[in-house]
Parts: C-alpha cells; structure tokens; sequence
C-alpha cells in the first residue's frame, strides 16, 4: 500500500483538561454540549445541567431557534457562580440567509444579543451555500431561494468580526474538502474549524486528514452518527446499535455512546454530543478513563459506509416550494 499522510495527534485524550490549539492560537476544549434538536422549555435547564457535569464548550446555532434560552441559563449559570463567562468556549453560526456582507455583523450581533454575550470564541459558516436574507429574526428555510454572494466575501465579512473583537476565533461548517482548500488559498485570518458529519459510518478521511495537515480544527457534529433521532427521521442505520461497537463497549465497561466517541477523540477529532437527559448528558463526557486498543480503533474504522446520512441538517429541502428546488426532495447542495 502506499504511503500517505497522517498528521501527528492534536492532543492528549486521555486528560479531561485536553483542548485542541486552534489555528487562531485560541484553546477549544475538545468534548462541547450541542444544542441543535433541543426544544425551548428544555434547552436551558439542559446547558445548566452540562456545565455541571463539567463542560466547558457550547456549540449553538441561530437556526437551532434556542438562543434565548440558552442565553438564559448562561446569564443564571454565571449570576450563580457556576461558572465564569472566560471558562467557556462558545461557538456560534451564521445561517445561509444571512450571508450578504452587510448582513453578516447585524446576524453575529443579532445571536450575541439573544445570549446575552459580548463575543463568540468561534463563529462558524454554517453551510456553505447562500440564500436570500429574510430577515434576522427569521432565518430562511422552506421557498428559500440562492443569494448572490460569493461564498470568499462572506468570509471576508467574517474576518472583519475578528478585527472588531466581536469573535476570537472564525471557521466553517460542512465544507467539503475542494472549497476548503479554495478558502484556505485565499484566508487572511486562519480558517480555525470545519464542523461536519463524521463518525463511525462516515469517517471521511480525506478531509479529517486535510484539515489537521493544515491546522484546522475538525469537529464531529453528529458523532454517534445522529442517534434515535436520525433512525426516525431517516430511516438510517446507527452505530449504537453495530455489534462490534457494543461489544468492544462490553468490554470497557462503557456505552456504545461513549466507545464511539472515545474512538474520535483518539482521531483527535473534537466531538459535540447532543441530549436533553441528564445522565446522558454526564455519560457523553465521561470518556477519558479508557482507551482503546489499535485493533479495537481499526474495527471501528472498518465500520465506514462512505455514506452522509445527511444530519445536522442538510438543508435539503428547505428549498421545496421555490424555484432553486431541483429534485422532488430538494437540492442537495453536496451534490
């Protein structure tokens, strides 16, 4: 076989402290508590229950329609003295219809007010596709219609947050390899992190590969390859329920969650696990007391389908209804 390249580790996962040194020179602890699918009446006391079990990284999104609340119970958390604002990495995102550059400091601004914060310590693009703004308190989705801007002044726009102290670090979301490398070539501000879909059916090497040879952090959004949620929604098959999972799970004594997010962590790959139930939340941070074997990482490697189960979400089809609806699912901006 030939030789190809494997960056060397980012950090140590072994250490409940470990963080990933981002591009920016900026730390991102490398375990964060997601917020997409959690409802309003649970999201808030959720993120106070994951800054209990010890996290100290939030991912959060507009379009997630959470901000608020989760606004809310940072205000109570700090009010309180569970935590201080400097103790926590906070990730933002900015959505497809807020792309166009005057729009994009009024859309950071927007989200900072909801949350009650004065920076984000990382703003990413959310996907890389624009739609027509429809305003900042309505995100697009459902008739959305491609906007004109190119994808390179968005980022420029982005650029111009870290200059005005509004975001520490900037990044992307579900890029795929070509136009990272394209925004790489041109960047001003170092490209900190690529959120995507990668796990146990997915483990997208090339890119994961690409991205740590170039500094950039990658986050793993839907890392036990979404769950019941995806089952129900998709039809997908899960990794929880893969019998080489659970049987190396067995026999560490932990979950197939905990397995399958112990084996990204040892990709040095950063991961944001998502439930509103306590002792998951406790669980999916629990992983640093095991490790596991080369054989047992290669059999979980071996588990790949190539296949995006399209989570997070795709915006398929919130397209249908409007002219840029090119399939009778959607548009699948992957494609």
């Amino acid at each position: 076989m030939s030789n190809y390249t494997i960056p060397p580790k980012s950090f140590d996962p072994s250490s409940s402290a470990a963080v990933f040194k981002l591009a920016s020179g900026h730390d991102m602890p490398v375990v964060a508590y997601g917020t997409f699918r959690s409802e309003n009446n649970e999201v808030g006391d959720a993120v106070i229950e994951a800054i209990k079990a010890g996290y100290k990284h939030f991912d959060l999104a507009h379009v997630y329609g959470n901000e608020k609340e989760v606004g809310a119970a940072f205000q109570k958390a700090f009010s309180e003295g569970l935590v201080k604002r400097e103790d926590l990495f906070i990730t933002g995102k900015l959505w497809n219809s807020d792309h166009d550059v005057e729009i994009v400091p009024q859309a950071c601004d927007h989200s900072l007010n909801n949350l009650g914060l004065e920076y984000f310590d990382l703003y990413l693009i959310h996907f890389p596709v624009a739609w027509k703004h429809t305003g900042l308190a309505t995100p697009s989705w459902g008739a959305s219609e491609f906007g004109d801007t190119p994808l390179i002044d968005t980022w420029r726009a982005m650029e111009a947050l870290v200059e005005a102290g509004k975001c520490r670090s900037i990044g992307v979301s579900n890029y795929p390899l070509v136009l990272l490398h394209d925004l790489v070539t041109q960047a001003k501000v170092p490209v900190s992190c690529n959120q995507i879909e990668t796990h146990a059916y997915y483990t997208r090497e090339s890119l994961v590969n690409y991205c740590h040879s170039r500094k950039i952090c990658v986050t793993a959004h839907t890392p036990l390859g979404g769950g019941a949620a995806n089952k129900e929604t998709w039809k997908t098959a899960c990794p929880l329920d893969d019998e080489v999972v659970i049987k190396i799970a067995e026999g560490h004594g932990k979950s197939p969650a905990q397995v399958l997010l112990r084996w990204l962590l040892q990709r040095s790959i950063v991961v944001l696990p998502k439930s509103v139930k306590a002792h998951r939340i406790k669980e999916n941070i629990d992983v640093y007391d095991f490790t596991l074997s080369e054989d047992e990482m290669k059999a979980i490697s071996a588990l790949d389908k190539y296949v995006s189960y399209k989570t997070n979400p795709n915006p398929l089809d919130g397209v249908l209804g409007g002219p840029d609806a090119f399939t009778p699912k959607g548009t699948d901006i992957f494609d």
